[in-house]
């Protein structure tokens, strides 16, 4: 049975993780978003182009002619780009804060905790629903003062039971408008054939079972509002698609979760009022990947949990659908599968991203009694 909702009063936000070196920072993502901003914004070429007009500068001159044709390159690119998004994914729905009702799933840490907390803060009621015990008292510690966000203990992967919370999430806020699937189980890192099969089904079951429950629960509710609509997220990863050594479980639930959203996008599709928002990240400094190294700083930095959840919330706001995925090597990712064999393994040898895992585990083992142990936790987490 679910428990009952519980009010939130207190405020208590993620604290910030420590200042880092000015180097920690250079990475190909703080690079481009640099050229993006300056080199490749095609208003700023046009201004160029308005300063050698200023300049009187003749038509024939190679200055001009260069600068006109680049900025007209960079706007031809970004108008084919708006077409194509348009085209894809349609007009974006009309968003209406005081209607919308927003439900988190693994809300209660990690990046559905700051989503939850972004919502709550802002006047919008939340429904968060997690497998945590947190009680009554330590409820306003967790989410924060004034905010209306409500607390539901359960299992989304058990169906009876989220059929039971949708009830109560019905009668004390509405219908939600915005599902946000953030749920995820802790993650083993071990190899195939050390993997038990209770872990493997029990990673899929959190992972990608426990979603397909939840939106077989509550879309029908969110294709009844007709005139308001509402918009569903799928919190995936990019390891889906690269499938790492030492994460054969998580990988492969990624990977179906990644294919389920698609199909379920692909049925929706011409309901403008529907948005569904697929979002694969790299590693993100949560609970979830707080223990494995990351192996190439520069090309895949670790992501703030804050900077995604703002990215979600702002594409949500904004009433559109897509694919969000950050950091920047992620939107390569399907160029990544149309490289020959040979480019891949050199790719995959030079970003260490098969020994990630390993080498991780082998810098938690710690002397007990003359002899190493390795760490591993047993805890169920939320990205």
């Amino acid at each position: 049975m679910a428990s009952a909702p519980k009010i939130i009063s207190k405020s208590v936000l993620p604290t910030s993780t420590p200042p880092k070196p000015w180097f920690h920072h250079l990475n190909l993502d703080t690079i481009l978003k640099v050229l993006y901003r300056t080199a490749f914004n095609p208003f700023l070429a046009w201004i160029l182009v308005l300063c050698l007009r200023a300049q009187v500068t003749p038509p024939k001159h190679p200055a001009w002619i260069f600068s006109v044709s680049y900025a007209i390159f960079l706007s031809l690119l970004f108008i084919l780009g708006t077409i194509n998004h348009r085209v894809r994914y349609g007009l974006p729905r009309n968003v209406e804060p005081e209607r919308e009702i927003v439900l988190v799933t693994g809300g209660a840490s990690g990046l559905g905790l700051l989503i939850a907390q972004i919502y709550g803060k802002r006047g919008i009621s939340v429904a968060v629903l997690d497998v945590k015990n947190i009680g009554e008292e330590e409820v306003e510690e967790v989410f924060g003062e004034g905010v209306d966000v409500r607390y539901f203990k359960g299992d989304v992967g058990d169906r009876k039971e989220l059929e039971i919370i949708k009830k109560d999430i019905y009668k004390e806020l509405g219908t939600p408008t915005v599902v946000i699937n953030c749920a995820a189980t802790r993650i083993n890192g071990k190899p195939l054939l050390e993997l038990s099969p209770d872990d493997f089904e029990k990673t899929l079951r959190t992972n990608l079972t426990a979603a397909f429950h939840l939106y077989q629960v509550f879309l029908p509710g969110i294709l009844e509002n007709v005139e308001n609509g509402g918009t569903l997220v799928t919190v995936s990863s990019v390891l889906g698609q690269l499938g790492p050594a030492g994460l054969t479980d998580y990988s492969a639930s990624k990977a179906g979760l990644s294919a389920l959203h698609r199909t379920m996008e692909a049925e929706l599709r011409g309901n403008e009022n529907i948005k569904t928002l697929l979002v694969e990240t790299g590693q993100m400094s949560t609970p979830l990947f707080n223990w494995i190294q990351n192996p190439n700083r520069f090309f895949s930095p670790v992501l703030e949990p804050v900077e995604v959840a703002k990215e979600i919330v702002a594409t949500i706001d904004g009433g559109h659908g897509g694919v969000l995925r950050l950091p920047a090597f992620a939107k390569l990712i399907n160029w990544y599968a149309v490289f020959p064999g040979a480019l891949q393994v050199a790719a995959r040898y030079l970003s260490g991203i098969d020994a990630a895992v390993s080498s991780s585990l082998q810098s938690r083992e710690i002397p007990n009694n003359g002899a190493g142990r390795v760490l591993r936790s047993s805890k169920k987490r939320t990205d």
